[in-house]
Protein backbone atom coordinates (compact mmCIF):
# COMPACT_ATOMS: atom_id res chain seq x y z
CA UNK A 1 0.00 0.00 0.00
CA UNK A 2 0.83 3.79 -0.43
CA UNK A 3 0.20 5.26 2.72
CA UNK A 4 0.22 8.42 4.02
CA UNK A 5 0.84 10.17 7.37
CA UNK A 6 -0.08 13.19 8.88
CA UNK A 7 1.78 14.31 11.72
CA UNK A 8 4.53 11.80 11.18
CA UNK A 9 7.16 13.52 13.30
CA UNK A 10 5.10 12.74 16.48
CA UNK A 11 6.12 10.12 18.79
CA UNK A 12 3.42 8.02 17.54
CA UNK A 13 3.70 9.56 13.84
CA UNK A 14 7.43 8.00 14.17
CA UNK A 15 6.68 4.85 15.21
CA UNK A 16 3.43 4.55 12.75
CA UNK A 17 5.98 5.36 9.50
CA UNK A 18 8.89 2.87 11.02
CA UNK A 19 6.06 0.13 11.57
CA UNK A 20 4.46 0.61 7.84
CA UNK A 21 7.92 0.64 6.59
CA UNK A 22 8.45 -3.08 8.25
CA UNK A 23 5.33 -4.26 6.47
CA UNK A 24 6.55 -3.58 3.51
CA UNK A 25 4.27 -0.99 2.41
CA UNK A 26 5.38 2.68 0.70
CA UNK A 27 4.79 5.57 3.09
CA UNK A 28 4.69 9.85 2.64
CA UNK A 29 5.63 10.92 5.79
CA UNK A 30 4.07 14.42 6.17
CA UNK A 31 6.18 16.81 8.51
CA UNK A 32 6.54 20.56 8.49
CA UNK A 33 9.77 20.06 9.68
CA UNK A 34 11.36 17.46 7.29
CA UNK A 35 15.16 18.10 7.99
CA UNK A 36 13.96 16.89 11.81
CA UNK A 37 12.51 13.51 10.86
CA UNK A 38 14.99 10.42 12.09
CA UNK A 39 14.22 8.16 9.17
CA UNK A 40 15.39 7.20 6.26
CA UNK A 41 14.59 4.58 3.69
CA UNK A 42 13.98 4.03 -0.31
CA UNK A 43 10.59 3.01 0.29
CA UNK A 44 9.92 6.32 2.64
CA UNK A 45 8.93 9.89 1.01
CA UNK A 46 9.75 12.74 4.01
CA UNK A 47 7.41 15.56 2.33
CA UNK A 48 7.45 18.92 3.41
CA UNK A 49 3.77 20.24 3.95
CA UNK A 50 1.65 21.55 6.52
CA UNK A 51 -1.95 20.30 7.17
CA UNK A 52 -3.07 23.67 7.35
CA UNK A 53 -2.39 24.26 3.73
CA UNK A 54 -4.95 22.69 1.19
CA UNK A 55 -2.39 22.93 -1.46
CA UNK A 56 0.28 20.94 0.53
CA UNK A 57 -2.46 18.19 1.77
CA UNK A 58 -3.55 17.78 -1.91
CA UNK A 59 -0.20 17.24 -3.27
CA UNK A 60 0.83 14.65 -0.40
CA UNK A 61 -2.41 12.93 -0.83
CA UNK A 62 -1.99 12.56 -4.55
CA UNK A 63 -1.56 8.28 -5.24
CA UNK A 64 -2.47 7.27 -1.94
CA UNK A 65 -4.47 3.50 -0.66
CA UNK A 66 -4.87 5.25 2.98
CA UNK A 67 -4.43 7.93 4.83
CA UNK A 68 -3.78 8.02 8.51
CA UNK A 69 -3.88 11.23 11.04
CA UNK A 70 -1.69 11.49 14.39
CA UNK A 71 -1.79 14.84 14.38
CA UNK A 72 -0.78 16.36 18.00
CA UNK A 73 -0.77 19.91 19.63
CA UNK A 74 0.05 20.89 22.99
CA UNK A 75 -2.34 21.85 25.36
CA UNK A 76 -2.99 25.84 25.37
CA UNK A 77 -5.80 28.31 26.28
CA UNK A 78 -5.87 30.11 23.00
CA UNK A 79 -8.54 28.29 20.43
CA UNK A 80 -7.15 24.97 18.59
CA UNK A 81 -7.99 24.27 14.96
CA UNK A 82 -5.71 21.80 13.71
CA UNK A 83 -7.25 18.91 14.23
CA UNK A 84 -10.76 20.38 12.52
CA UNK A 85 -9.47 22.53 9.76
CA UNK A 86 -6.30 20.13 8.56
CA UNK A 87 -9.02 17.18 9.19
CA UNK A 88 -11.49 19.31 6.39
CA UNK A 89 -8.21 19.85 4.18
CA UNK A 90 -7.63 15.93 4.39
CA UNK A 91 -11.18 14.88 3.83
CA UNK A 92 -11.37 17.62 1.10
CA UNK A 93 -8.08 16.22 -0.83
CA UNK A 94 -9.28 12.57 -0.20
CA UNK A 95 -12.66 12.92 -2.34
CA UNK A 96 -11.03 14.77 -5.40
CA UNK A 97 -8.25 12.12 -5.47
CA UNK A 98 -10.29 8.86 -4.54
CA UNK A 99 -9.12 7.69 -1.49
CA UNK A 100 -11.41 6.14 0.61
CA UNK A 101 -9.94 4.89 3.82
CA UNK A 102 -9.34 7.28 6.63
CA UNK A 103 -8.09 6.79 10.29
CA UNK A 104 -7.57 9.62 12.53
CA UNK A 105 -5.87 9.48 16.28
CA UNK A 106 -8.79 11.40 18.67
CA UNK A 107 -8.63 10.68 22.18
CA UNK A 108 -10.34 8.64 25.16
CA UNK A 109 -10.85 12.19 26.56
CA UNK A 110 -13.14 13.33 23.49
CA UNK A 111 -16.05 11.47 25.63
CA UNK A 112 -14.91 11.32 29.29
CA UNK A 113 -16.25 7.92 31.43
CA UNK A 114 -15.40 7.04 34.71
CA UNK A 115 -12.72 3.78 34.88
CA UNK A 116 -13.93 0.85 37.52
CA UNK A 117 -10.13 0.77 38.66
CA UNK A 118 -9.56 4.61 39.20
CA UNK A 119 -11.07 6.19 42.05
CA UNK A 120 -12.95 8.87 42.84
CA UNK A 121 -9.44 11.10 42.75
CA UNK A 122 -8.79 10.41 39.14
CA UNK A 123 -12.65 10.11 38.14
CA UNK A 124 -14.08 13.09 39.79
CA UNK A 125 -10.68 15.18 39.88
CA UNK A 126 -8.08 14.50 37.22
CA UNK A 127 -10.20 13.33 34.71
CA UNK A 128 -12.65 16.08 34.60
CA UNK A 129 -10.11 18.92 35.33
CA UNK A 130 -7.58 17.73 32.17
CA UNK A 131 -10.54 16.97 30.01
CA UNK A 132 -12.51 20.31 31.27
CA UNK A 133 -9.60 22.99 31.95
CA UNK A 134 -6.11 21.71 31.18
CA UNK A 135 -7.21 20.48 27.81
CA UNK A 136 -10.54 22.14 27.03
CA UNK A 137 -9.58 23.58 23.82
CA UNK A 138 -8.01 20.89 22.47
CA UNK A 139 -10.59 18.51 23.37
CA UNK A 140 -13.26 20.77 21.69
CA UNK A 141 -11.06 21.21 18.27
CA UNK A 142 -11.40 16.90 18.29
CA UNK A 143 -14.58 16.70 18.94
CA UNK A 144 -15.29 19.27 15.59
CA UNK A 145 -12.50 16.67 13.96
CA UNK A 146 -14.90 14.02 14.75
CA UNK A 147 -18.17 15.77 13.32
CA UNK A 148 -16.30 16.32 10.11
CA UNK A 149 -14.92 12.93 9.93
CA UNK A 150 -18.39 10.97 10.65
CA UNK A 151 -19.89 13.18 8.28
CA UNK A 152 -18.25 12.27 5.78
CA UNK A 153 -19.38 9.04 3.48
CA UNK A 154 -15.22 7.81 3.06
CA UNK A 155 -14.53 4.37 5.00
CA UNK A 156 -13.07 6.41 8.51
CA UNK A 157 -12.26 5.19 11.53
CA UNK A 158 -11.86 7.17 14.50
CA UNK A 159 -9.17 5.99 17.04
CA UNK A 160 -9.51 7.01 21.14
CA UNK A 161 -6.62 5.93 22.62
CA UNK A 162 -6.31 6.40 26.50
CA UNK A 163 -3.41 7.72 28.33
CA UNK A 164 -0.25 7.65 26.36
CA UNK A 165 3.20 6.52 27.36
CA UNK A 166 6.07 4.87 26.19
CA UNK A 167 6.83 1.06 25.89
CA UNK A 168 9.58 -0.63 23.61
CA UNK A 169 7.65 -2.91 21.72
CA UNK A 170 3.96 -3.94 20.23
CA UNK A 171 1.78 -5.96 22.99
CA UNK A 172 -1.04 -7.66 23.04
CA UNK A 173 -3.26 -4.84 23.30
CA UNK A 174 -7.11 -4.37 22.76
CA UNK A 175 -9.33 -2.75 20.37
CA UNK A 176 -13.04 -2.73 20.57
CA UNK A 177 -15.91 -0.13 19.27
CA UNK A 178 -16.96 2.48 21.76
CA UNK A 179 -15.15 2.61 25.34
CA UNK A 180 -13.12 0.30 26.80
CA UNK A 181 -12.74 0.07 30.86
CA UNK A 182 -8.70 0.82 31.00
CA UNK A 183 -6.70 3.87 31.44
CA UNK A 184 -3.93 3.43 29.42
CA UNK A 185 -2.40 3.19 26.07
CA UNK A 186 1.27 2.57 24.71
CA UNK A 187 2.00 4.90 21.74
CA UNK A 188 3.51 1.65 19.71
CA UNK A 189 0.19 -0.30 20.29
CA UNK A 190 -1.41 2.58 19.03
CA UNK A 191 0.62 2.62 16.04
CA UNK A 192 0.23 -0.96 15.60
CA UNK A 193 -3.66 -0.84 15.51
CA UNK A 194 -3.61 2.35 13.16
CA UNK A 195 -1.78 0.19 10.76
CA UNK A 196 -3.86 -2.67 11.29
CA UNK A 197 -6.96 -1.00 10.69
CA UNK A 198 -5.49 0.35 7.09
CA UNK A 199 -4.58 -2.83 6.45
CA UNK A 200 -7.54 -4.93 7.64
CA UNK A 201 -10.40 -2.71 7.09
CA UNK A 202 -11.82 -3.06 10.33
CA UNK A 203 -14.34 -0.75 12.06
CA UNK A 204 -15.43 0.96 9.19
CA UNK A 205 -17.17 3.88 10.15
CA UNK A 206 -16.95 3.29 13.86
CA UNK A 207 -15.59 4.89 16.73
CA UNK A 208 -12.89 2.46 18.24
CA UNK A 209 -10.52 2.73 21.90
CA UNK A 210 -7.31 1.14 22.01
CA UNK A 211 -5.58 0.21 25.38
CA UNK A 212 -2.36 -1.56 26.76
CA UNK A 213 -3.61 -4.61 29.21
CA UNK A 214 0.00 -5.14 30.18
CA UNK A 215 2.83 -3.13 31.82
CA UNK A 216 0.60 -0.36 32.50
CA UNK A 217 2.45 2.54 34.50
CA UNK A 218 0.58 4.19 37.63
CA UNK A 219 -1.07 7.28 37.12
CA UNK A 220 1.89 9.05 39.23
CA UNK A 221 4.32 7.81 36.57
CA UNK A 222 2.46 8.84 33.88
CA UNK A 223 2.03 12.50 34.94
CA UNK A 224 6.04 12.14 35.79
CA UNK A 225 6.60 10.42 32.46
CA UNK A 226 4.45 11.98 30.37
CA UNK A 227 3.19 15.43 31.58
CA UNK A 228 5.99 17.15 34.06
CA UNK A 229 9.15 15.68 31.52
CA UNK A 230 7.85 17.65 28.51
Amino acid sequence: MRIIVFGANGPTGRLLTEQALGHGHDVVAVTRKPFEFPLAHDRLTVFEGDVLRPDAVDSAIAGADAVLSTLGVPFGKREITTYSAGSANILAAMHRHGVRRLVVVSSSAVDPKPYSDAGILFNRILQPYVARVLGRTLYDDMRRMETLVEGSDLDWTIVRPSGLYDLPTVTDYTMAAGHIDRRFTARVDLAASLLRLAEEEQFVREVVSVVTVTDNPSMAQLLRREAFNK
